[in-house]
């Protein structure tokens, strides 16, 4: 059986929400009808499963024998899988993208999709326009990084804020490692995970499919 754990970066939002929710609850209980003291506790259970759910951080490890191999580094739906130019790192290259689109139901920490040297780690501010739009990946809020894959390939991953997101977590930093079962990051609420891989890449999902952070292989580098 998978264990689950609540994530570092839920556990001081949880601990101020269970404070709220408790002192809410009291002063209903003193104040005011058993009636409405009972619809604010059933509302507050709601909140706190609702939040314990969100900053859940399953333990997932994977063992692969191929080292170009491309992970999901997140939890959601594909809705982008396309030849495109990316702009900001790599001045117009060609690349493909593959996007992940997360909703508030899926689990928002974030893994390295392949092991190698991080050639690069910022963070950009922006908007925070809904996810899903293609606009997103260059205006809204968002943090790179990229990888160098032992075969020399460069390999882009870029966390972008949503509507409802306010804060991108980014654990790369430039000049360290990235290996497969290691957290990347996290993005509080709604958010996307674009990747950027070589254009001659094979690439196993489609857009609609289902993906599992740090399970589901979403491509190969040629």
């Amino acid at each position: 059986m998978k264990r689950l754990r609540i994530h570092r970066e839920g556990r001081l939002i949880l601990t101020v929400v269970l404070l709220v929710l408790f002192v809410c609850n009291v002063l209903a209980y003193l104040h005011w009808p058993g009636w409405i003291f009972a619809i604010n506790l059933i509302i507050s259970a709601i909140l706190l499963v609702f939040f314990t759910y969100f900053f859940r951080n399953p333990v997932r490890e994977l063992e692969i024998d191929d080292k170009d191999l491309i992970i999901a580094p997140a939890d959601g739906t594909v809705v982008v899988i396309e030849p495109t130019e990316e702009q900001e790192y790599f001045h117009g290259e060609k690349k493909l993208q593959v996007s992940i689109f997360m909703s508030v139901f899926n689990v928002h920490a974030n893994w390295y999709p392949i092991s190698g040297r991080i050639v690069e780690a910022s963070h950009q501010d922006g908007s925070h326009a809904v996810a899903w739009l293609p606009k997103s990946s260059t205006e809204n809020e968002r943090s790179t990084v990229v990888i160098e894959t032992e075969s020399k390939a460069l390999v882009l991953v870029r966390q972008i804020a949503g509507a409802l997101a306010r804060r991108i977590v980014t654990y790369a930093k430039t000049g360290h490692e990235a290996h497969l079962n290691e957290q990347m990051g996290f993005i509080k609420f709604g958010s996307r995970v674009d990747i950027f891989l070589p254009p001659d890449s094979e690439v196993f999902v489609e857009i609609g499919d289902k993906t599992v952070g740090n399970e589901t292989i979403i491509a190969r580098i040629n």
